[in-house]
């Protein structure tokens, strides 16, 4: 952890909003919420989280009163658009700091830029609120560690938001390749693939008037505010983002690991670069990564940020292969093979939105973190394989990993494993 780490309150008061330093109170806690009681919501970040908003607000327990957004214009259009679905907008705030202290909200949703991602969680749940967080939960994996110790010392319910694992027909594909469908699994090909333009040379520019800037690089050092970096292009930064690995491998990582039945790699091996354009990306566009566990399993991904399709024609997927065939996973899809390709089952279903809200709703209804489908420790998990692929292409090294994915003997791997903060901003738990 870092040296300039600070308490709640410390960080609440040296942070400011416009010319006045927030003073919110550190031992805010959401009340509880029983069957009966609507769970009161924030949600951070109009972009995804306006999505998400959405699917909370269509889903029977849940009340939106707040939506979030460091850009005044995005916060206003996520307002008016939850107030579409609901008969009444839900109120605006445009740093989340002040919706933790409002003893009504019971839960938060964080869909931000990455580097925001586990310090705010990390805030909700010394808040007491409950916590949905988009993926990749972390930046860097001692964020990671950090966010699961937060939920256990506050024991709050903390979903990370890789919804498939939600989805009734991914959940019955899982449950077949554990039965042993296709016998012992021991090899895992997975992949994304899009067609992602060019995010030209950027310049500096003055922060235009509806945005805080200071407050959307929050935990981050700062840097000058550049053209073509908001509303999207810092995934591909490393300063903020964690690129395609990060931005949609880890849903498919996830899947990996859940149906392989895997936790931590032993080695991590990665390779490509930015081939397609001649721009500031900073992350790959071509990126192919190796994941060796024990009991003699592998896991491979492959990221095609510039071209489609993907493997077997698909832009989404995994595929296990075991002794007695192969199980492939789609976005919201499952194909079985003998082992002479015929096709024996296949099903199709919803990604599991809907589902994972639900999900979400009942473990905090039941005050059992445990119900979570995806609990933040499995969430960090996944999480952490994307972060370590990351971690051996920015090195070009293998990475070799012990105890809990912990890198060993390798100074400028391990160096990645935390990043430095804007002083006064460090998250603490």
């Amino acid at each position: 952890m870092m040296s300039d780490q600070m308490n709640r309150r410390t960080f609440l008061g040296r942070a400011a909003v416009g010319s006045a330093a927030l003073t919110v109170g550190a031992n805010s806690t959401a009340r509880a919420a029983s069957a009966n009681d609507k769970i009161v919501v924030g949600v951070v970040g109009m972009s995804r989280g306006r999505r998400v908003a959405q699917t909370f607000a269509n889903t029977d327990g849940f009340s939106i009163k707040y939506v979030c957004d460091a850009d005044t214009e995005r916060a206003e259009a996520g307002a008016e658009a939850l107030g579409e679905i609901t008969g009444q907008a839900p109120q605006i705030e445009h740093d989340f700091r002040r919706i933790l202290d409002d003893p009504d909200v019971d839960a938060m949703v964080f869909a931000l830029p990455v580097h925001w991602h586990a310090p705010a969680a990390i805030l909700a749940c010394q808040a007491g609120k409950h916590v949905y967080v988009e993926k990749p939960c972390a930046h860097n994996p001692a964020e990671g560690e950090m966010l699961v110790a937060a939920a256990r010392a506050n024991n709050r319910c903390v979903q990370m938001g890789n919804q498939r694992r939600s989805s009734l027909v991914i959940r019955a594909a899982m449950e077949k390749l554990h039965d042993g469908i296709i016998g012992r699994c021991y090899f895992a090909r997975s992949w994304y693939a899009a067609t992602r333009g060019s995010i030209g040379r950027g310049q500096e520019a003055p922060v235009p008037d509806h945005l805080d800037y200071d407050l959307w690089q929050g935990p981050a050092p700062r840097r000058p505010y550049r053209d073509n970096v908001i509303h999207y292009n810092w995934h591909w930064l490393w300063h903020w983002g964690a690129g395609e690995l990060g931005n949609n491998g880890v849903h498919v990582l996830d899947l990996c690991r859940w149906g392989m039945d895997v936790d931590y790699p032993t080695r991590v091996g990665a390779a490509g670069g930015r081939y397609r354009f001649d721009d500031d990306q900073e992350t790959p566009d071509t990126h192919v990564v190796t994941y060796d566990f024990q009991d003699g399993k592998t896991i491979t991904w492959e990221g095609l940020s510039c071209n489609q399709p993907g493997a077997g024609g698909n832009n989404f997927g995994a595929t296990f292969y075991g002794e007695n065939g192969s199980l492939s996973v789609g976005s919201a899809n499952y194909l079985v093979r003998d082992m002479e390709g015929e096709i024996m089952e296949r099903d199709a279903g919803n990604v599991g939105d809907d589902e994972h809200a639900v999900n979400f709703r009942d473990a905090i209804r039941q005050d059992n973190p445990e119900l979570l489908h995806s609990e933040i420790a499995g969430g960090y998990k996944s999480t952490l394989l994307s972060l370590l692929g990351n971690i051996a292409y920015r090195t070009g090294q293998s990475v070799q990993c012990g105890e809990q994915g912990r890198i060993m003997d390798n100074p400028e791997a391990q160096a990645l494993w935390q990043r430095e903060y804007e002083p006064g901003w460090a998250p603490k738990v």
